[in-house]
């Protein structure tokens, strides 16, 4: 059998470890970089199979700066017929720019302290999130095609409007990476009348910091892009931070405790990888053979906090129907068909044991 193919463009960190994970998974994967010796590096660390186009590709990546995204992936949906995704930190103005049915914004959420392709590894997107934001208008077969080849290497995926998106990943990341560049900025500032502070920076500052290793490069675009969003959570930030403030200020140990009790039970929750197949269920979701349909049954999963293990689409031999197969936790699945009954689905289910 011929190997399917894939085309990534940006041979950096994220698109060299997108085409290791593919060729481990017996994919050709074509790689194009404004960089051409970049993009021989790709191939000679086994990241690409060549160098060039391949307008025949069943998926594209677009793994460029932000910046460069709406361009790069408007010419290359014009190109070939494939499936075209990117992996940005910012959705909302890379999907409206964009507004083609066959792009779905993506976004991985893995890094490394590593730099471009020198870096690159085939299992950076094991167990790591990435985000897809599909939209009414996007085709079906090409936001399936997306989402399976995504969670083959190993990602958890989650489907997200583009401007929520953008206001989650404000909060979770855009300005926790700004508040430990400011935070390593002022120790570096104070150490220069203290010269033993950044020796005593061990243990949790240098944890709570250490997203400020990561490659300033990629930040002004995404911080123009999503302006709006990060402002805001600036200003949340800041608000809390006047609460504490203001606790300490006033010594209340009650208070305190009470303060860092309720985000020590926050930072415990945070939800772990890993599910056994007795803790899956199926469900069932007869649909509407027409774009949007997807996009909207997986978008209502996560606003119903239910996660998505699997997706398949059996589609009718007759007429416009079709049937959603999607794979979510046993103990979710009632929520998940109590949301889409109430939208006018007509869901069923039932355990995989």
């Amino acid at each position: 059998m011929e190997p399917r193919r894939a085309a990534i463009v940006g041979t950096g960190l994220i698109g060299g470890s997108i085409g290791l994970a593919l060729r481990a998974r017996g994919w050709h994967v074509t790689g194009t970089d404004h960089d051409q010796s970049r993009a021989g590096r790709a191939v000679e660390l086994g990241a690409i199979d060549e160098v060039g186009d391949d307008p025949t590709a069943e998926i594209t990546f677009v793994a460029t700066p932000v910046g460069e995204v709406v361009d790069v992936a408007r010419r290359v949906s014009a190109a070939g017929g494939g499936a075209v995704t990117d992996v940005g930190g910012v959705k909302q103005l890379v999907v409206s720019g964009v507004d083609h049915p066959r792009f779905v914004g993506g976004h991985p959420m893995a890094g490394s302290e590593q730099e471009g392709i020198e870096g690159a590894t085939a299992d950076l997107f094991d167990g790591a999130v990435w985000v897809l934001t599909p939209t009414a208008a996007t085709d079906d077969a090409a936001y399936t095609t997306v989402r399976s080849v995504v969670a083959s290497l190993g990602a958890e995926v989650v489907e997200l409007d583009p401007d929520r998106h953008d206001r989650l990943v404000a909060v979770v990341s855009h300005v926790p990476h700004l508040t430990a560049a400011a935070l390593v900025t002022m120790a570096a500032e104070r150490s220069e009348e203290h010269r033993a502070l950044l020796r005593l920076a061990a243990g949790g500052f240098r944890d709570m910091t250490r997203v400020a290793s990561g490659h300033p490069a990629i930040w002004p675009d995404v911080c123009a892009a999503n302006r709006g969003a990060i402002l805001d959570t600036l200003d949340d930030l800041s608000g809390a931070l006047a609460v504490m403030r203001d606790i300490v200020e006033r010594g209340d140990p009650d208070e305190l405790l009470a303060a860092l009790g309720r985000a020590r039970a926050a930072r415990t929750s945070l939800p772990s990888r890993g599910v056994r197949p007795d803790e899956l269920a199926e469900v069932k979701v007869p649909i509407r053979d027409r774009r949007g349909e997807l996009a909207s049954v997986t978008t209502l999963a996560t606003d119903l906090d239910v996660n998505i293990y699997d997706i398949e689409i059996d589609h009718s031999a007759e007429g416009d129907r079709g049937v959603l197969v999607l794979v979510v936790d046993a103990e979710r699945a009632e929520r998940l068909i109590g949301g889409l009954l109430a939208v006018g689905y007509r869901p069923s289910s039932r355990s995989l044991t």
